[in-house]
């Protein structure tokens, strides 16, 4: 795997102590210190994870996830100087594999990096390349959903969330697997994030498409195989 990481801080003195911190490593490091230079680096740069501060000027890392053109195969660690649970949900809806709050150790940055690099490379590939019911059109490989012909707006994380289930129809997923296997994390908004996120994902398709993801109660949820258009 490419070991190439991006960090975002406009704080030149932490951005080049993490760098180094990774550089020591063996991974190559480039570093941008605010959001419209991080975009313009995801795209020329290339990396395989991004280590992205929040409160950062011109456009804070919320707006940096936001504006990506491209999220496959990227990973994403966010900083804050925040502690509060619903800064660290609007991050993680946004895309963002994991979330540390500064001050942090070093070390423990470096060990959340390495793990996402592992989980980023044992990711299973869905064999499924798209699905279709009605007039809803899931196609996998550029994280795309039409809906009636028209684009279906997803966060990544809804989009990982949708997927995983219309490509396992009827198979039953407790909310703690789902956590697992979307969020890759042990996420400390626990299992409630996954319940908002079934919430955001029934709305935006509507009716009848909301149809297709069932609440298993007691358990979790599950996708129906078809619905009565």
């Amino acid at each position: 795997m490419d070991k190439k990481i991006l960090v975002v801080d406009d704080e030149q003195s932490i951005a080049g102590a993490i760098a180094y911190a990774f550089r020591r490593e063996g991974y190559t490091v480039e570093i941008a210190y605010d959001g419209e230079e991080a975009l313009n680096k995801v795209a020329t740069f290339k990396p395989r994870v991004m280590v992205l501060d929040v409160m950062m000027p011109k456009m804070n890392g919320y707006d940096v996830c936001r504006k990506l053109e491209n999220r496959t195969g990227l990973g994403i660690i966010m900083l804050t100087v925040k502690n509060d649970i619903v800064d660290k949900v609007i991050g993680l809806e946004l895309g963002a594999d994991d979330y540390m709050t500064k001050p942090f150790d070093l070390r423990e940055l470096v060990a959340r990096v390495k793990a996402l690099f592992r989980r980023l490379e044992n990711r299973p590939v869905e064999e499924a390349q798209s699905v279709e019911i009605g007039e809803l059109r899931l196609h996998i490989p550029n994280r795309t959903v039409l809906l009636q012909g028209e684009t279906l707006e997803l966060t990544p994380k809804e989009f990982d969330l949708l997927s995983l289930l219309l490509t396992h129809p009827e198979r039953v997923y407790t909310r703690d697997e789902l956590l697992d296997l979307v969020w890759d994390i042990d996420y400390a908004g626990g299992t409630r994030t996954v319940d908002i996120h079934m919430q955001r994902l029934r709305k935006k398709l509507g009716e009848p498409y909301q149809q297709l993801l069932q609440t298993v109660y007691g358990i979790g949820y599950k996708a129906m195989r078809g619905i009565v258009l």
